[in-house]
């Protein structure tokens, strides 16, 4: 399938149109970006992380159940997606507190929560991405209720199955964001990626952080701890 003009360019991602129109080509950069943009870096080998680990996830997630944007893995850095039209949600699942949820509500870093909690941003980074609920979404004609109630379980299921697979391979999954959009038949599907950038993952036995926050939070041994969440679940 040949690759076409540039359709989008974010933190993370290029987008390409192809000479299919239900098909688009993701191209996954280097580029590390924090606090919507503020800090800005690379981390060396990222996007060939993001972009294989995500194929892993997308492909496991399909055998159980989840519709994904996902095709083919093209290269190391790009691969085919199904043509979707993004809902401009950030979806965010919360195992254990953590980051923002623990400053907004001074919860200590660490504290599992006694049930996952889901929460809306809109996606908009010149409003900072805020928090918007179920009555703001319908209201503002992002999703329907119907949709939202799609939108939700998806999220739910998604969390059980990565939670147990990263079990699996001694990683805690403390929280997470996902996108989902909607494809040329207005099935709502999972999309973007599932990666270091966009979950926090520790380990099972140190707490030692494996993930963006390790960018984030001037941590050091970025890259290795982004190599090492790849060496796991590529097994």
């Amino acid at each position: 399938m040949e690759k076409l003009k540039q359709l989008y360019e974010g933190k993370a991602k290029k987008v390409y149109a192809t000479d299919d129109e239900n098909f688009f080509i993701v191209e996954y950069k280097d580029d590390a970006t924090a606090f919507n943009g503020e800090k800005r870096g690379t981390i060396t080998g990222k996007g060939v992380v993001n972009n294989k680990m995500s194929n892993i996830l997308f492909k496991m997630l399909e055998a159980n159940g989840v519709k994904t944007h996902f095709v083919e893995e093209l290269s190391d850095r790009e691969t085919l997606v199904k043509a979707v039209k993004i809902i401009p949600l950030e979806i965010i699942i919360r195992n254990v507190a953590a980051g923002s949820f623990s400053k907004r509500y001074g919860v200590e870093e660490g504290r599992a929560l006694k049930a996952p909690t889901l929460e809306f941003s809109l996606k908009d980074d010149a409003l900072n991405d805020p928090l918007i609920n179920n009555s703001h979404i319908i209201a503002l004609d992002i999703a329907s209720e119907a949709e939202l109630k799609v939108i939700s379980d998806m999220a739910f299921k998604i969390n059980e199955l990565l939670k147990n697979y990263f079990a699996n391979i001694g990683v805690k999954l403390i929280d997470f964001k996902i996108e989902m959009g909607r494809d040329a038949n207005n099935n709502i599907i999972l999309a973007d990626e599932i990666s270091p950038d966009t979950c926090r993952f520790w380990d099972a036995k140190t707490n030692e952080k494996l993930d963006k926050d390790r960018f984030r939070r001037d941590l050091g041994n970025v890259e290795e701890a982004y190599q090492e969440m790849f060496k796991r679940v590529n097994k």
